[in-house]
């Protein structure tokens, strides 16, 4: 592909450019827009196929789908129609065993969509993993509300974020569709939102949108069993009109990154304990309003904040983790970003 890009997802209905690909500057980190293809609505989150070649996203309405589209050139081409979920308001996705996952946030489920040779999607969804359950808080945790999914880092399985049932449930692949392995219980209303992995894949660090912490787990990839260690606040002090949204990992293991909406900051945790324990270290401003979510890469970090229209990108210091920030690049109703 010559020259590193990102993938700007946004929302269309808000006044987003739909699908944007940017190019990166090795050395500052800065984004340059090139190409945007509107083709889908509310394409709110992205996955990049491990060629490069190819790039996924949902489409986060009420009918809920996924599409794929040729990134090769400047402008993102949609390769094939996009395709329905089986469920609602998907809200993230990702790529697992020749299959795109997508977590359906309103129906509370995970679909399972095959992948031809070819990069694009089979013409349907192939299986429906719902979710059943709820939570103590009134208006969010009515029933379940998939937020995230993804592969563990051993390849054997996938892990599936449940803001409405506070709850992490863990599942294998088999005959294209998702089977059931464990669920691992949450602290009540904590509405768990998204996690990463540390990256020896021994801890994750659930992030929590209705609770500003982060809950340690530790993962055994062996049993896929995923064990509750402890939370650690993400703020300095409590905020009830304070909302966690995204969770980066460095790739180094030293630090975690997250994303608080409300607030609007960027909190630098570090990894202690060979990763066992999280130390909230700082937070700094994201450089706009409402972000949504995070992306590292090569000493720098991304924002994008949805509100305030911009992706904001920040030098990381090596020794402390703290982000400055260095740039700006105007995308309305930015959602997430993706790195090539």
């Amino acid at each position: 592909m010559g020259q590193r890009r990102a993938f700007i997802g946004s929302f269309t209905a808000a006044g987003g450019p739909g699908v944007l690909a940017a190019a990166v500057d090795d050395d500052s980190g800065a984004l340059t827009a090139l190409g945007a293809a509107d083709d889908v609505p509310d394409p709110s989150y992205l996955a990049l196929a491990a060629d490069g070649n190819t790039l996924y996203a949902v489409s986060e309405t009420a009918a809920g789908a996924v599409a794929a589209y040729s990134v090769t050139g400047d402008k993102p081409e949609l390769a094939g129609p996009p395709v329905p979920v089986g469920g609602s308001g998907p809200t993230h996705l990702d790529l697992f065993a020749g299959h795109v996952l997508t977590a359906n946030y309103g129906s509370g489920s995970v679909t399972t969509v095959p992948i031809r040779a070819d990069g694009t999607l089979a013409a349907a969804a192939s299986h429906v993993f719902q979710h059943a359950g709820s939570g103590p808080h009134p208006a969010r945790q009515r029933g379940p509300h998939a937020h995230q999914v993804q592969p563990d880092p051993s390849g054997r399985w996938v892990v599936c974020v449940d803001l409405g049932t506070d709850s992490v449930r863990v599942a294998a692949l088999r005959d294209g569709g998702l089977v059931a392995h464990r669920e691992t219980a949450l602290r009540p209303g904590c509405g768990p939102r998204h996690l990463a992995f540390h990256p020896d894949g021994s801890y994750a660090y659930v992030l929590n949108e209705l609770a500003p912490t982060v809950t340690v787990c530790r993962w055994d990839a062996a049993e896929g069993l995923l064990t509750p260690l402890r939370e650690t606040p993400v703020l300095p002090a409590p905020d009830a009109d304070a909302y966690p949204s995204g969770i980066v990992a460095s790739p180094d293991g030293r630090f975690v990154w997250t994303a608080t909406r409300g607030q609007d900051v960027v909190s630098v945790l570090a990894v202690d304990d060979a990763g066992a324990t999280l130390r909230l270290v700082a937070t700094v401003p994201c450089g706009g309003h409402w972000p949504r979510a995070l992306a590292a890469s090569d000493g720098f970090l991304y924002v994008a904040n949805e509100r305030s229209g911009d992706v904001t990108w920040f030098a990381l210091d090596p020794d402390t983790g703290i982000p400055r920030r260095t740039g700006a690049i105007e995308v309305p109703a930015a959602s997430c970003v993706v790195l090539g």
